[in-house]
C-alpha cells in the first residue's frame, strides 16, 4: 500500500513538471509553437480520417477523367461563345466580363445547391471568408486573366495541349511541399515526355519552324501555373472547410473580380439569344460541377496522384475542337504530342498502382 502511494506521487509529480516544462516551452516559443501543435494536430487528424471511396483509385480516375473532360470541353465552348455574343478577339475586356458571369453564375448555382438542396449554413470565421476570398481572387480570377485571353489567340487543339503543363507544374511543387508525395523516376519521366508533348505540338506542321506567342501558349501556361499553385492552397482549406462551401465561394469571388475589372476596362456582354444563353449556362454548369469534385479529389489523394490527370484535358479539348470547331487534329505534331501526353499518364498512373499493391 505503502508503495503503491509512493508510485501515485511520483507519477503525479512526472506529469506535473511535463505540464510545467510544456507551458514554458510555449510561453518561450509564443506564436510559433502554437503554430508548430497545430500543424501537428492537423496531421494527426487526418491518419485518423477513414478511408474514403474517393480515394479508390477507380472512383478517382472516374470522376478526375469526367473534370477533364469538362475542362477539354471548354476550349470549344469559349471559343464558340465569343461568336455567339460577338466578342471581337481584341477585345480583352469583354472576355472578361464574359468570364464573369460565368463563374459569378456558378458560385451562385453551388451555394443555392450547399444552402437549399444540403440545407447547410453559410457560416464561416472571418478568417475562413479571407482565406476563401484569396483563392477565388487567384484561383479564378488570376487564372482566367490569362486562360480568357490565351485562348483567343491560340487554336483550340493547340491552347489544350498547351494545358497540360498543369501537371508539370503540380507534381513538382507538390515534390517539394509534402512529404508523402515526392518524385518518382517514372514520375519524372511521365511528366517529362508529356511536357515535350507540350513543345511539339507549338512547331509548324513541318516539326521545322516553331510557333509560339506569349499572349497565345505563353497565357496559357501562366494559367495552368496558377492553377497549380492554387490546387495546393485550396487542399489545405478543405481540411478544415467543406467542399462544395470553398468551390462555390471562390467561383463567386473569383467571378466577381473578373466581371467589375472588364466592366471597368469599358467591357460589354450582350446579345444574349438563346443560343448564347444556353453557351454560358454550359459553362458555368462545367465549372460548378469540374471544380467542385476535383477539389473533393484533392482532399482525400495526393496532389500529384490527381493531378497528373490534367494531361488527359488536351486529348479531350483536341478531339472536342476538331469536332465542334472544325480544326484538324490529324497532323503529326498534334497526334505526337497526344502519344507522349497519354504515355505519360499512363507511366505516372502505372507507377501508383503498384506502390499501391505493394504497400498492401
Amino acid at each position: 500500500m505503502i508503495e503503491r502511494t509512493e508510485r501515485t506521487e511520483r507519477t503525479v509529480t512526472i506529469e506535473s513538471s511535463a505540464r510545467v516544462e510544456s507551458s514554458t516551452a510555449k510561453a518561450a516559443n509564443g506564436p510559433l509553437a502554437n503554430e508548430s501543435t497545430e500543424a501537428a494536430n492537423a496531421d494527426h487528424r487526418g491518419l485518423e480520417q477513414p478511408r474514403s471511396k474517393f480515394s479508390d483509385p477507380i472512383i478517382v480516375m472516374l470522376i478526375a477523367a469526367l473534370c477533364c473532360l469538362l475542362w477539354g470541353s471548354a476550349y470549344p465552348s469559349i471559343k464558340l461563345g465569343y461568336v455567339a455574343f460577338h466578342i471581337l478577339p481584341a477585345d480583352i475586356a469583354s472576355k472578361y466580363v464574359f468570364a464573369g458571369y460565368r463563374f459569378s453564375l456558378a458560385g451562385i448555382l453551388l451555394l443555392l445547391l450547399y444552402r437549399v438542396g444540403f440545407r447547410r449554413r453559410l457560416k464561416l470565421s472571418g478568417r475562413e471568408w479571407a482565406s476563401l476570398g484569396i483563392l477565388g481572387v487567384l484561383q479564378t480570377g488570376l487564372q482566367y486573366m490569362f486562360f480568357y485571353v490565351g485562348v483567343a489567340n491560340t487554336t483550340g487543339v493547340k491552347g489544350s495541349i498547351m494545358n497540360a503543363t498543369t501537371t508539370f507544374f503540380s507534381v513538382v511543387l507538390a515534390h517539394f511541399i509534402y512529404k508523402n508525395d515526392k518524385l518518382s523516376r517514372n514520375k519524372v519521366i511521365g511528366c517529362v515526355l508529356g511536357f515535350i508533348g507540350v513543345i511539339i505540338v507549338n512547331f509548324h506542321s513541318d516539326l521545322l519552324t516553331f510557333s509560339f506567342s506569349f499572349t497565345g501558349e505563353g497565357f496559357i501556361i501562366m494559367a495552368a501555373l496558377v492553377f497549380s499553385i492554387t490546387a495546393i492552397y485550396a487542399k489545405r482549406l478543405t481540411a478544415a472547410i467543406d467542399v462544395m462551401m470553398i468551390t462555390g465561394v471562390s467561383l463567386l469571388v473569383g467571378g466577381l473580380v473578373l466581371t467589375l475589372l472588364g466592366l471597368s476596362l469599358g467591357g460589354q456582354v450582350t446579345h444574349f439569344t438563346w443560343e448564347s444563353t444556353m453557351n454560358l449556362v454550359y459553362l458555368a454548369l462545367l465549372s460548378s460541377v469540374a471544380f467542385c469534385l476535383w477539389n473533393v479529389l484533392l482532399k482525400y489523394n495526393k496532389v500529384g496522384k490527381v493531378s497528373v490527370y490534367n494531361f488527359l484535358i488536351p486529348i479531350f479539348g483536341a478531339l472536342l475542337s476538331a469536332l465542334f470547331l472544325g480544326e484538324t487534329i490529324w497532323e503529326m505534331k498534334n497526334l505526337v504530342a497526344l502519344v507522349l501526353v497519354s504515355v505519360g499518364i499512363y507511366l505516372v498512373n502505372r507507377v501508383n498502382s503498384l506502390q499501391m499493391i505493394k504497400s498492401r
